[in-house]
């Protein structure tokens, strides 16, 4: 599709329509919303202006104090207990040596072995999409009953695997928040779980994050001025999304985080995290990582740059 074309929303539509199967989830929280769209109807925060969104229970109440309370937390062993308690104040986790080495090394295996048989590929220069819909394992690390736990508690609410993404190298990506890629109604209905498969260095671009930036307001397309019109999506690039992050991130004197993982470390975010990619200083270097992203089950899901509701399998 042309760049031109791309701004237009009646191709997007026209595909939307033919992936009925993939789309009809929105269309019961559609009814409770009182929105009235079609499965494959363009959808942006633009449609929700005039609706509160419900926040978070650990949004508005303290982790510290409320999570010991609920009764799954009280299964948890008190080393996970504890790491998991900052989660309202910070908007990360941090679960070290999560994941076994032999668990670590099988994933890097399964890797290898699709990418020799062609069943994945690199997309956007270094990363591998969905590989949890090619493998059974990849899935199931990303279903770990133990983290499903995890997550379901941070969010208080019951998650969905929606992708998977493999790196082999440093993402080097500017600081942005998932949510204007990955929206949700109400807002911050999306979790991430960023695994290590390898330890990481300073030199091999590692993830940084900003602690607390999660408390800060969503930026979707109208606060950056991408609003688009009734026929076409935004004309702003990404770059100048990534710029008005960054003037942001500099305007409220946010401190920077570089997370140096542990092979088998895992970083949970919130939907609404400020996080990014160091630059990857030895270009021998490897990251060996992969993210998984969570939806809530009972979201609206779509996708704000380009207004597209959300396909799911």
């Amino acid at each position: 599709m042309s760049n031109i074309l791309r701004r237009y929303k009646l191709p997007y539509t026209l595909y939307n329509f033919f992936h009925k199967k993939a789309l009809v989830h929105n269309l019961k929280h559609y009814k409770k919303y009182g929105i009235d769209k079609t499965y494959y109807a363009p959808i942006s925060s633009e449609d929700f202006a005039d609706l509160e969104s419900e926040p978070n229970t650990y949004d508005i109440k303290d982790s510290e104090t409320e999570l010991p309370k609920h009764a799954d937390f009280k299964t948890l062993d008190g080393k996970l207990q504890s790491e998991l308690l900052p989660w309202s104040k910070n908007g990360y986790v941090i679960l070290e040596h999560f994941f076994s080495e032999k668990e670590v090394d099988t994933v890097n295996s399964e890797i290898e072995d699709l990418l020799a048989k062609k069943r994945v590929a690199f997309s956007n220069g270094n990363r591998i999409m969905f590989a949890n819909k090619k493998s059974k394992l990849i899935n199931a690390v990303g279903t770990n009953p133990k983290l499903f736990k995890v997550l379901n508690l941070l969010l208080d609410k019951e998650v969905e695997l929606f992708q998977s993404i493999n790196f082999f190298e440093g993402s080097q990506q500017r600081a942005h928040s998932d949510s204007i890629h990955m929206t949700t109604f109400p807002y911050g209905n999306l979790i991430a779980a960023w695994i290590a498969l390898e330890d990481i260095t300073i030199d091999s671009g590692p993830l940084h994050y900003y602690p607390g930036s999660h408390k800060l307001p969503y930026v979707l397309n109208k606060a950056y001025g991408n609003d688009g019109s009734k026929y076409t999506i935004g004309k702003k690039t990404y770059s100048e999304y990534e710029d008005y992050i960054g003037n942001l991130i500099e305007k409220n004197n946010l401190e920077k985080n570089i997370f140096l993982a542990k092979k088998g470390d895992v970083l949970i975010w919130h939907a609404n995290l400020l996080h990014g990619g160091e630059p990857v200083t030895n270009t021998e270097s490897s990251r060996k990582s992969m993210v998984f992203h969570y939806y809530a089950k009972d979201a609206i899901c779509f996708h704000e740059i380009t207004q597209r509701p959300t396909l799911k399998p």
